[in-house]
């Protein structure tokens, strides 16, 4: 199979896509390619014009944004990380948006004010106000887990991986997910898996 590569570094959006091509068994380089900078230049504007990470190349193909990423990854590589049929494919699809329109924002403004990064403050109201945000979602991810172990019953598969990889920020900020038991093992199942201790091993790297 063709070797990938991805732009892109461990510590930004990259990571998802990371664990993406972990899961996968997919080979693939790793260029670290900053947000700000690096990813301005002409040489990666080529590969994306937003001057964005992350990036991949496959062949003549270049992709941006990193769902549509690991959709590819997920589809090049098969297995049990990819849909199978059309019902599991606008499965995966629904999560990966929904996680996206959401969770991920509220969820990234808690962890910047949980732990003051990024040139926040560390702000206890300001969190409040996010979980009190996600509280409708997270309602609604609790009651689909309710049903089975992943999102598409017994098996890991990229829905997953998008949905964790939001969330993941969730645990960074220590966000009290007890309210939601069934996102609560679901997320350390999905963090618990050798492939995301690998990202996380690339991100302690630098």
């Amino acid at each position: 199979m063709s070797k990938v590569t991805l732009y892109g570094i461990a510590q930004s959006r990259a990571a998802r896509c990371l664990w993406a091509l972990e899961e996968a068994g997919l080979p693939y380089d790793h260029v670290k390619t900053h947000m700000r900078g690096e990813a301005q230049q002409p040489e990666f504007l080529k590969v994306n014009p937003n001057g964005r990470v992350p990036a991949l190349i496959d062949g003549d193909l270049a992709l941006f944004e990193s769902l549509a990423i690991n959709s590819y990854i997920a589809k090049k590589a098969g297995g049990p990380l990819a849909p199978k049929g059309l019902a599991e494919d606008a499965t995966a699809e629904q999560w990966s948006l929904w996680a996206m329109t959401e969770v991920e924002k509220p969820t990234l403004r808690a962890l910047f004010h949980s732990l003051g990064i990024m040139g926040y403050e560390k702000d206890p109201a300001i969190v409040a106000e996010c979980m009190a945000e996600l509280a409708r979602p997270l309602k609604v991810l609790d009651g689909a887990l309710a049903k089975g172990d992943y999102l598409m019953g017994g098996r890991f598969t990229i829905a997953d991986l998008n949905v964790a990889s939001v969330l993941a920020w969730a645990k960074t900020a220590r966000l009290d997910l007890s309210p939601y038991p069934n996102v609560a093992r679901w997320l350390d199942a999905c963090l618990g898996r050798e492939a995301y201790g690998r990202v996380k091993e690339i991100q302690k790297a630098g």
